[in-house]
């Protein structure tokens, strides 16, 4: 099958959904399908299309002119899809409001080629600029997802949000995100990451993973680890991930709340460093006050590292009492969880264990990649 996937950007500092298509992508290829993936120069990443490409996966990037609010004007795609879109069977569109994705569905209409759309969680027109959301679902977004031959939904909270966006349930697909569970096959020694950053081995870590922003509740992890700082007078706090407009009011906030030696800010982390900070943590925490699908827990359940998260987390039922606690978006709360793991460590073993058998029983990107296709098969036989 030849499919392309298309994207706004391809660069590990924009998370989740950049990670989905990646893996996806080389996993696809690994089947033995012709992947092309679709993108822009906007946060040129080098190292990311270099290891993706030598999975066998074409990268193919446009200029762009302009950036307004991830909207990516990259014009000169068009003549390209102009000339290549023909030869592919399917294309399979990440996230919702791009230049790119209205282009490649007028393509794909005029030339009865099927797509997916897959949102990643930026269906609501809420949080960060609104306006020009509601604007670009005037003008374009109803349309996309009005023509879409399926909409790939990470989970039930997303079914829904797609649901009231007008999509009908019939033409919504379930499919998680996966991980390449053999990539946690041969773990990292304990004490590499402690040793790197100077950390006691008897020290209790909390870790972070994730780009450094407002929407992930880092303000509330910090207020809540200030009441750590006072039950566990060594335990330490690590902040790993690109800074995305909010590592210096967190710097202050630290500062004020009088816990900044405590708090360690790596920058971005990636491959077997990454590992290194799962298996030295002692817990994996995501505040976050709204989050789809955090590919980074299932990343820590699959290094047996126990996981604390809030309820406005789109898989907190399914991680609930299995791979760790799951709280309320409240800083009293979340202290609390994280004490009870810190304070039991039988209890984070027993959370670190079962979570890595549900990750390797439903999370596993081959599993999930045979979904894809079966949807793929659907979408294409629906055109024919």
């Amino acid at each position: 099958m030849r499919i392309l996937q298309v994207i706004p950007y391809f660069t590990r500092r924009r998370g989740g959904s950049v990670h989905a298509a990646e893996k996806l992508s080389i996993e696809l290829t690994r089947m033995g399908h012709d992947v092309t993936i679709l993108t822009t120069y906007f946060e040129y990443d080098s190292n990311q299309i270099a290891s993706t490409e030598n999975a066998g996966v074409t990268v193919t990037s446009f200029p762009y002119l302009v950036e307004i609010g991830q909207i990516i004007y990259s014009p000169s795609m068009k003549a390209w899809l102009n000339v290549n879109g023909g030869n592919f069977d399917i294309f399979h569109m990440h996230n919702f409001r791009s230049y790119q994705n209205n282009i490649v569905h007028s393509f794909a209409n005029k030339h009865q080629i099927p797509y997916a759309l897959q949102p990643h969680g930026s269906l609501p027109p809420f949080f960060e600029k609104q306006r020009l959301k509601r604007l670009y679902d005037f003008v374009c977004g109803k349309r996309i997802l009005d023509k879409a031959a399926v909409v790939i939904a990470l989970n039930r909270m997303e079914e829904e949000q797609c649901i009231s966006m007008g999509v009908m349930r019939n033409r919504i697909r379930i499919i998680p995100n996966g991980i390449n569970t053999s990539e946690f096959e041969h773990l990292p020694e304990r004490g590499a990451l402690r040793a790197k950053l100077g950390i006691d081995p008897d020290w209790p870590i909390v870790l972070y993973l994730g780009r450094i922003h407002r929407i992930k509740g880092l303000d509330l992890l910090l207020t809540a680890f200030a009441v750590l700082v006072k039950e566990l007078k060594d335990i330490r706090l690590i902040l790993a991930g690109p800074d995305d407009g909010f590592l210096t009011d967190l710097r202050n906030r630290a500062r004020a709340l009088e816990i900044e030696d405590r708090v360690i800010a790596t920058g971005p982390i990636y491959g077997r460093d990454k590992l290194e900070a799962f298996i030295d943590a002692d817990v994996y925490v995501l505040p976050s006050s709204y989050e789809m699908f955090p590919n980074t827990v299932l990343e820590a359940l699959a290094c047996r590292t126990p996981v604390v998260m809030t309820d406005r987390c789109g898989i907190a039922d399914v991680i609930r009492n299995i791979g760790g606690l799951v709280v309320p978006y409240d800083e009293d709360a979340l202290a609390g969880a994280l004490l009870s793991i810190l304070t039991q460590p039988n209890l984070g073993r027993k959370f670190g264990q079962q979570g890595r058998n549900l990750v390797i029983e439903t999370y596993n990107l081959s599993i999930v990649a045979k979904r894809v296709i079966d949807v793929y098969d659907s979408c294409i036989q629906s055109t024919d």
